[in-house]
């Protein structure tokens, strides 16, 4: 996936892997998960979710914990006893059965890791010594093949303005960091980050069999080198504005402005034919890319290399490399204290690359196939409810009402897992080789599957997650959302729960994906997926004056030391938060049971929707982990896309009968509604 294709996806959250099914014994909420010292005027994310918290304090293996986790946990659990009976079965050689039983074994083999310790990448740090300044661009070009991109990188996906074509997009400057901000902080903590950072390098070095003083000279000079990439950066926020980022360069072009790359030879390398043009990402970063290819020592592009081989393939080597790579990442980073049990972190692996291989072994296990025809219903009862709320828009013109019913009309619906499973036939996994040297192989293989769609009508088919997946996401090029099986189970979807449970939970997770087709990003994409104004100007002001109050509001959220929740990083995601609340709330108010308005356990339909929806978004978090969401993830922080979110909703006061006063009270004048 590009760089800009992640911008794009816009996913319902961001998770580590997950697998299976689980099954739940309650069905609906649970008072339980609730906590009712807490009044819901003044804390609606805690009231709805604070007992639930308090039950699943956070655990040495997490840095973040929430009800998504929980979820994926338990269906770790069901994945494994997957795992466990294909490693009993007999597979012929060359079979997926074969490829993820063998992937799995080698992660799990502990013992041979670490008697291999660092000799699978020897033989390429060994090859960088031979590196020749006169064939720079083959030297890159075999680089971009493998495991890691030095200075820049390239991948083929559809054409923002043409989405039935695969083009080629280009991006540069690759951070080991989570965000130019810890390179360009100067305050205590980020300086000691830093330094963790240039600390954590060195060992990595030495672990390979560097010198000391060779090492300590090696992550100085990929610092260096990083910080500069930092500097010419534009910051996430400014990268959700897609014009920044399609910029048209022909090959001549490239030649002329960054001619440190032979970009004929290179793309003859990479097995890209009759190449005319490319998506440059980001032109600033690509010419500092370009003037340290020409101008940089050659030990310091062999240190810089040497540098992504190593960390890139820490996972895949022995405890040493992953320990090390873990006390950074994981404990200086994001606060988790202990690494996950090898299980997990070996399944991860054939997941990962073999990740519909696993899916398709998943669906035919676990996945109850009823569940994709009540989710259809469902989806069809919120493209209603949406479509009725797009025609009532006070502030929306008829023309532009038009071509947004027309888009809205236009999305294709997945549910479940893809109609075609991804082809492995052609990715050899071998348990003789190391690891590593299959982790190689594995990359070569999705390198080449991908560059080989230049130029090639877009499949469609094509999914962006796995089954075993506990996410939905909306794919503005396709004009799609999705809805892996993972997701279709308590506590977003439970057939047997009442249905202001499941519209507050599944209904606002559809209703989400769908607004994100409107959002400020999605809406500069029509009903074909095609990067193209299709508002009248009136309109596109109007909304973007609907926009800014609304990341505003975000941020203005005080999250101390300093620091404030990112509204304009976050937009698209609020936004669609927000409308997805809206749509599902519209569409649940047409069932029986709202109709009826009978009270289940104490509280009314309305209050259950919003009650199902707080549920979701609990979650605890260290203090690192907060931090670097707040600064590289597009979605806010689960107490805020709760509390913050329901403030602009006029019946979540009138469910709870809040009044002004209370903390969650929010002028009507104050308030902004998108969607």
């Amino acid at each position: 996936m590009t760089r800009l294709k992640k911008i794009l996806v816009m996913a319902l959250a961001v998770l580590p892997f997950v697998g299976a099914t689980a099954q739940n014994e309650n069905h609906g909420l649970n008072r339980a998960d609730m906590d009712f010292s807490v009044n819901p005027g003044d804390d609606f994310y805690r009231y709805a979710g604070g007992g639930w918290m308090k039950a699943n304090p956070l655990t040495p293996e997490y840095s973040s914990f929430g009800v998504f986790n929980e979820l994926a946990e338990k269906n770790r659990d069901q994945l494994k006893a997957l795992f466990d009976n294909l490693a009993n079965e007999s597979h012929a050689k060359g079979s997926n059965g074969q490829k993820v039983t063998d992937l799995y074994a080698l992660a799990m083999d502990s013992v041979r890791l670490n008697n291999e310790g660092a000799t699978p990448i020897m033989q390429d740090l060994a090859d960088l010594q031979n590196f020749n300044r006169k064939q720079l661009t083959e030297f890159i070009a075999y680089q971009h093949m493998f495991l890691c991109e030095p200075f820049f990188g390239i991948g083929v996906d559809a054409d923002l303005a043409n989405s039935s074509i695969n083009t080629m997009y280009m991006s540069a400057g690759s951070m080991s960091l989570p965000d130019r901000d810890y390179y360009l902080k100067t305050d205590a903590e980020s300086k000691k980050i830093q330094q963790k950072y240039n600390d954590y390098l060195v060992k990595m070095f030495m672990l390979a069999g560097y010198k000391k003083k060779d090492a300590q000279r090696a992550a100085k000079t990929i610092y260096n080198i990083e910080y500069r990439f930092a500097e010419a950066s534009m910051t996430r926020a400014e990268q959700r504005d897609i014009s920044k980022l399609y910029n048209i360069r022909t090959i001549d072009q490239l030649q002329a402005d960054y001619p440190a790359i032979n970009w004929a030879r290179y793309f003859e390398l990479m097995g890209v034919k009759n190449i005319s043009t490319v998506i440059l990402e980001q032109p600033k970063v690509m010419a500092v890319a370009n003037d340290m290819m020409l101008n940089l020592k050659d030990q310091e592009i062999k240190d810089y290399v040497a540098g992504m081989i190593i960390t890139s393939a820490a996972n895949y080597l022995s405890d040493e490399f992953g320990e090390t790579a873990f006390d950074f990442y994981g404990r200086t980073l994001s606060g988790q204290q202990e690494r996950k049990v090898r299980w997990k972190r070996a399944m991860a692996i054939p997941n990962g690359v073999l990740g519909e291989a696993v899916g398709q072994l998943y669906v035919e296990k676990y996945f109850a196939g009823d569940s994709k025809e009540k989710m259809v219903k469902l989806i069809n009862n919120l493209r209603k409810a949406l479509a009725e709320r797009i025609a009532g828009l006070e502030w929306m013109s008829d023309q532009t009402k038009v071509n947004a019913l027309v888009k809205l009309n236009s999305f294709t619906v997945k549910v479940g897992y893809p109609d075609k499973w991804k082809d492995y036939s052609k990715l050899t996994i071998d348990p003789s080789k190391s690891l590593y040297e299959n982790m190689k192989a594995a990359s070569l293989w999705s390198t080449k599957r991908n560059l080989e769609k230049y130029g090639k009508a877009v499949d469609r088919e094509e999914w962006g997650m796995t089954p075993q997946t506990v996410n939905a996401y909306y794919n503005p090029l396709n004009n799609e959302i999705v809805f892996p099986a993972a997701i279709l189970q308590a506590p977003f979807f439970d057939p047997k729960a009442d249905d202001a449970t499941n519209y507050g939970a599944i209904g606002v997770v559809i209703g989400h994906e769908m607004t994100h087709g409107f959002d400020d990003q999605g809406r500069t994409f029509d009903y074909q997926g095609n990067y193209t104004d299709w508002w009248t100007p009136e309109d596109a002001e109007k909304f973007t004056a609907a926009a800014e109050k609304l990341a505003a509001q975000f941020d203005a959220i005080d999250l101390g030391n300093g620091e404030h929740a990112n509204g304009h990083l976050t937009l698209g995601e609020n936004i669609a938060d927000q409308g997805g609340l809206r749509i599902a709330y519209d569409a649940f108010m047409k069932t029986a049971q709202a109709q009826a308005g009978e009270m289940i356990d104490g509280f009314t339909p309305e209050q259950r929707f919003y009650l199902s929806y707080g549920r979701i978004w609990a979650e605890n978090n260290t203090p690192e982990a907060a931090y670097m969401q707040t600064k590289s993830d597009p979605h806010s922080l689960g107490e805020y896309r709760v509390n913050a979110t329901l403030r602009n909703i006029d019946t979540f006061f009138k469910a709870f009968d809040i009044k002004p006063g209370a903390k969650m009270w929010l002028d009507e004048n104050d308030r902004t509604i998108i969607w």
